[in-house]
């Protein structure tokens, strides 16, 4: 899948992917796809129960060699 904007959690634990996630998806424009990049499993739980509450997008949950590839599309 093909990202707007890619912001790297990659070594942060609980609760800084969501809060950075947050933060850089006040940055960007409605319907961009920002792809967050974890290396915290909790990252998998909390990106659900984050986009239910903020009205965002998950689009995929991809994992390869310890990487968390997430794809949320930013709400209009």
């Amino acid at each position: 899948m093909k990202a707007d904007e890619t912001l790297d959690c990659y070594g942060l634990m609980c609760p800084m992917p969501i809060f950075k996630t947050a933060g850089k998806m006040n940055e960007i424009a409605p319907g961009k796809i920002l792809e967050i990049i974890a290396t915290d499993e909790g990252i998998k739980k909390d990106i659900v129960s984050w986009c239910n509450s903020t009205g965002n997008e998950l689009l995929e949950i991809n994992e390869e060699e310890g990487e968390i590839h997430l794809f949320v599309r930013k709400s209009s």
